[in-house]
C-alpha cells in the first residue's frame, strides 16, 4: 500500500478559525483575517472540537493518491459519500498480467497462500482467454477477483475526514482500511495537527466503545462506563 497526500487547503487551520469567527463577527472578512493570530486560532479550533461545531471544517481538503490496494478496500472506502473519488477503470484499462492483494493470513499460511495463488492465476489465465475471444474487458473482468490490486484519488473535507477515521480507524474495521485510515490520519496531522488533534477511533474520542456488544472488548461500553 502507498498512501500520498497530493494537495491540501494552504493555510487550513487559518481557514477553519476565520470560518468559525465570522459566524460571530460583524466584521468584514478582511477585518476578521487581520485580527486573527495563531495562538487564538488554535485556541478556536479547539473550542470547536470541544463543542462539535465540526461545520468550519467543511472548508478545508486533503487530496490522496492511493495505490497497491484491493477492489475489496475500494468497494468499502467509497461508502463514504461526502468525497470526491477517480478509480482506475477495468473497463478502459486492461487487467493482464493484473496484480493482487494477498491479506496476512492468507500468505502467513504456506498451504493456504498456494491455493490463493494458484487461483490468481488460473482467473488471469481465464481473463486473457475471455479477451482473446473478442469478449470487451468490460465484461471480462466479471470474472476478476476483489483482490484486484487498483489506485484511487480521493478527495475529502477535514469533517468528512473524522467520521472516516471513527469508523475505519477502529480495530473492528477490515484490516486493509484500517492500515489506510492510519497512513492517511498520519498524513493530516503532519499539516493540521490541530485540527487533527483527537482524529481517530470512536473510542479514542469518546472514553468508551459506542459498539456495544459488537465492540472489540479493550475498551469498555458506555453501559460499564455508566456502572
Amino acid at each position: 500500500m502507498k498512501v500520498e497526500l497530493l494537495s491540501y487547503t494552504p493555510n487550513c487551520e487559518e481557514i477553519v478559525a476565520l470560518a468559525a469567527r465570522l459566524c460571530y463577527s460583524a466584521d468584514d472578512i478582511s477585518e476578521i483575517k487581520r485580527k486573527m493570530d495563531g495562538d487564538r486560532g488554535v485556541k478556536l479550533i479547539e473550542k470547536l472540537l470541544d463543542l462539535g461545531h465540526e461545520s468550519p471544517f467543511e472548508h478545508i481538503n486533503f487530496t490522496f493518491g492511493i495505490s497497491g490496494v484491493s477492489r475489496a478496500l475500494t468497494h468499502q472506502l467509497v461508502r463514504h459519500r461526502i468525497a470526491s473519488y477517480s478509480q482506475k477503470s477495468q473497463r478502459y484499462v486492461s487487467e493482464k498480467n493484473f496484480e493482487y492483494i494477498v491479506p496476512p493470513k492468507i500468505k502467513n499460511n504456506p498451504q493456504a497462500y498456494e491455493i490463493y495463488r494458484q487461483l490468481m492465476v488460473e482467473i488471469g489465465e481465464k481473463y486473457e482467454k475471455l479477451v482473446e475471444l473478442g469478449i470487451a474487458n468490460e465484461d471480462a473482468r466479471y470474472v476478476l477477483p476483489n483482490s484486484c490490486e487498483t489506485k484511487i484519488v480521493v478527495t475529502m473535507n477535514a469533517r468528512s475526514l473524522f467520521n472516516f477515521f471513527k469508523h475505519r480507524a477502529c480495530v473492528r474495521a477490515q484490516w486493509e482500511i484500517r492500515a489506510l485510515a492510519n497512513e492517511m490520519l498520519k498524513l493530516v496531522k503532519e499539516k493540521a495537527p490541530n485540527v487533527f488533534k483527537h482524529a481517530g477511533a470512536n473510542c479514542q474520542l469518546l472514553g468508551f466503545c459506542p459498539e456495544g456488544e459488537m465492540g472489540c472488548g479493550k475498551v469498555p461500553t458506555l453501559k460499564e462506563v455508566m456502572k
